[in-house]
């Protein structure tokens, strides 16, 4: 007996239903994963403590032949404050130059008593060979010794602005407000290369940071810095920020105590602003080595 043709439309249809039921579903895509924002890495170099506007080297006056006088009195001491324009230290160049100066004020003031006398004595001089009542040779000769005169008063006048000139250099006085760092040189001696005394404004402390080359690009005009010691010169952290930034790649002169560290390392001097008050904690540690932390 034949099925109605309903019968086998209804079960292919059937069929079809459950194929597409048991068929297995396709998988999810993945959904993009957001890309990770990599925070930019903070740079650490070593530097060192230094009053503002650096340590200032004071030497001794040249004389003409290249030399430098002795030190006849030294007026100061390590850590003495000192105010510009101060007197430090003398030469022993200083007695004789007092003496030249003597010298010469009483040679000028005599040329010029000589001066006003045969002025005087040319004029009268002058006026009687008018009237044919004296040789003009006369007169010749005393405006002759009014020129030599007059060039030995200009001579003695030269040399003594030249000795007023040494005197000056016979002192050595403070050129800024600060504090006496270091003595090379004492009394008795002939000041070498390393002069006579370092001073430096210690009331305003700054760093000096080393940044290898290849991290410069990451520090900025600004940017927030934070100092420790290395070896436990003050506790805690200093406050700082970058003040300037050197144009030079030179060599690095504050080393790590590691002693693997690269000696010939190439590094741009960073110049570092601290805080008045962190300034006010180390104004005796000068030359103090330090860890500078800039912060991105």
């Amino acid at each position: 007996m034949k099925r109605p043709w309903w019968l086998a439309v209804g079960g292919l249809a059937l069929v079809i239903v459950s194929a597409s039921l048991l068929r297995p579903s396709p998988a999810p895509r993945p959904m993009a994963k957001a890309p990770v924002q990599q925070l930019p890495e903070s740079v650490s170099a070593l530097g060192r403590l230094e009053p503002a506007g650096d340590v200032r080297k004071l030497a001794a006056p040249m004389s003409g032949l290249g030399g430098s006088p002795r030190i006849d009195a030294l007026l100061v001491q390590e850590g003495d404050r000192v105010r510009r324009g101060e007197l430090l230290a003398s030469f022993d160049s200083r007695p004789g130059l007092l003496a030249d100066q003597a010298l010469l004020k009483t040679k000028i003031a005599n040329t010029l008593l000589q001066l006003q006398l045969l002025d005087r004595d040319t004029s009268r001089y002058r006026q009687l060979a008018k009237g044919g009542a004296t040789a003009s040779a006369d007169l010749d000769t005393r405006e002759i010794k009014l020129i030599d005169l007059r060039g030995q008063l200009a001579t003695a006048r030269d040399q003594l602005s030249r000795v007023e000139t040494d005197l000056v250099l016979s002192q050595l006085r403070s050129p800024i407000d600060g504090t006496v760092l270091r003595i090379v040189a004492r009394p008795g001696e002939r000041p070498g290369d390393k002069g006579i005394l370092e001073i430096g404004d210690t009331a305003r402390m700054e760093a000096v940071a080393e940044v290898y080359e290849s991290d410069i690009n990451r520090v900025r005009v600004g940017q927030p810095v934070s100092l420790t010691s290395e070896n436990g010169g003050f506790k805690g952290t200093l406050q700082a920020h970058v003040l300037w930034i050197t144009p030079q790649v030179s060599q690095r002169a504050v080393l790590s105590t590691d002693p693997t560290g690269d000696a010939d390392a190439r590094v741009v001097e960073v110049r570092l602003s601290l805080a008045p008050s962190d300034a006010a904690r180390v104004q005796a540690l000068v030359g103090l080595k330090v860890i500078a932390r800039f912060k991105p």
